[in-house]
């Protein structure tokens, strides 16, 4: 039995329009903080230009054919002591002697401005880089040249 002092509460406008005004703010707020993510987390585009890309690509495909046709294979990309280590073989399946390697390493979202890298050939055939490379995750743009042959490659570093 309901005691007699305890009226039912009216709902009124204020109700109404606090609950609609507290719904909307939640939405805004939610799609304001998403938005402020996305602006600041994503630094880089695929491409410059899409029409240009689109003009280039059957160039891109014939320049793909011609490195698959070196027969040459890169390892993983590893670190070593903060370096940069590949091994590149050869058609023959035997260390690729004397090739001139360097490297461009980019941040994957642009946070800081990109490294060139030299290689050089230790004793035991590893191409590993003169400099060191930051700690993260990297792109590396890779340009091997060797007996007037090129190969261009992207690989990711940890």
């Amino acid at each position: 039995m309901k005691p007699e002092s305890a009226k039912p509460r009216k709902f009124t406008g204020y109700h109404a329009t606090a609950i609609i005004v507290s719904f909307f703010g939640v939405v805004i707020a939610v799609n304001l903080l998403m938005a402020s993510f996305a602006v600041t987390t994503f630094g880089g585009t695929v491409v410059d230009n899409s029409y240009v890309a689109s003009q280039k690509y059957n160039e891109w495909l014939e320049k793909a054919r011609e490195q698959a046709a070196h027969g040459w294979d890169v390892s993983k990309i590893v670190r070593h002591e903060g370096k940069v280590a590949m091994t590149v073989l050869g058609a023959d399946e035997t260390v690729l002697q004397g090739a001139e390697i360097t490297a461009t390493a980019s941040h994957p979202v642009g946070r800081t401005d990109p490294v060139e890298l030299s290689f050089r050939q230790d004793s035991t055939g590893t191409y590993v880089s003169s400099d060191t490379l930051p700690e993260g995750r990297w792109k590396l743009r890779i340009l091997i040249t060797h007996g007037g042959k090129e190969m261009a490659l992207a690989r990711d570093v940890l």
